[in-house]
């Protein structure tokens, strides 16, 4: 499969690229499904709204910075590189904790619960990785091994990348390599649809956003192993790290674990204790909704009862005077 051109279109002159188009829709759509979600948790408009004018930013500096530091050899010698964004070079990690800590502060100024706004933004957030990984498709980037196969090489398996490109830092003549951004994308989507078609269940503030960390953390852990563009903790070399450590991959590993043994944990918890720990208000609020409709229907059902009783007690009286 041939990869298209990277340009759009061409407006007032200057060219708009396909990866500034695919992130923007992406931006829009998870804007518009966290209004949604914030709405359903009795969030005002104004609070969603202020919140994405804080965390986009912040995700946007925070993705480019992560990925500046780990590449900074290629920016020491021209680090007004640094800013231009729309050649590629946003890493996901570091837009999600960029994110995550302009909302930290959003909530402590707002005074909002902070697990609460960042599960709003998790469907939606999750989505937006789903359709921004085609930016890679157009840039040619983040592609996967090299495939030899005659009989792989068709899309969406293989992807064919054209001209000069490099695998692992050296130069790669084969074009056709896996096509990783897709199998991301597609668990991305994978994971919107479980996170919407699950989120009026969850128990807890936090569990959507957490849902989304162990499940996104779950397939980057395999398909980051698979490319040849990878940020590395440790380089590959050496008789102990002959693989190297890629970043994405530990960081990966190091969340899935994390929010996996919370899980058993908090479950272990609160069987033993017979009770939801740190419960969302809406399960609290529904939980106090159905105890109150219990009483009414006690009540009711009580009064009958009595109104026989005294009936019943009325004869007797009377026949023993």
């Amino acid at each position: 499969m041939a990869n298209p051109s990277r340009v759009a279109f061409t407006l007032f002159g200057r060219d708009v690229y396909w990866y500034g188009v695919l992130m923007a829709l992406g931006i829009i759509i998870a804007v518009w499904l966290t209004l949604k979600e914030g709405k359903r948790k009795r969030l005002t408009e104004d609070d969603i709204l202020d919140m994405c004018l804080v965390i986009i930013p912040s995700g946007v500096v925070g993705a480019r910075l992560y990925y500046v530091i780990f590449e900074w050899a290629s920016y020491a010698s021209d680090p007004i590189r640094m800013l231009y964004i729309w050649e590629g070079g946003l890493a996901i990690y570091g837009a999600v904790i960029g994110g995550l800590l302009g909302m930290f502060i959003y909530s402590r100024i707002k005074k909002h619960r902070f697990l609460k706004l960042a599960d709003c933004i998790a469907p939606g957030l999750v989505l937006a990785q789903s359709i921004g990984r085609w930016g890679n498709f157009f840039n040619q980037e983040a592609f996967g091994l090299p495939i030899n196969n005659g009989a792989l090489m068709w899309f969406p398996m293989a992807v064919r990348i054209d001209g000069t490109h490099y695998f692992n830092g050296e130069l790669c003549s084969n074009p056709y390599h896996m096509a990783t951004f897709f199998y991301e994308s597609m668990w991305c989507l994978i994971v919107f649809i479980i996170l919407w078609s699950l989120r009026k269940k969850f128990k807890h503030d936090g569990d959507a956003i957490l849902s989304y960390a162990a499940l996104y953390g779950f397939e980057r852990m395999f398909v980051e192993r698979l490319r040849g563009d990878s940020l590395y903790l440790i380089k590959p070399g050496g008789e102990v790290f002959t693989q190297g450590i890629r970043v994405s991959e530990m960081l990966s590993f190091v969340v899935v674990v994390c929010v996996v043994l919370f899980f058993i944990v908090r479950g272990i918890r609160e069987k033993q204790l017979g009770r939801l720990i740190w419960p969302s208000p809406e399960v609290i609020e529904e939980e106090a909704a159905e105890e109150a409709t219990e009483e009414v229907t006690d009540e009711c059902t009580e009064a009958p009862q009595e109104a026989e009783e005294s009936t019943e007690e009325q004869p007797e009286e009377q026949a023993q005077e």
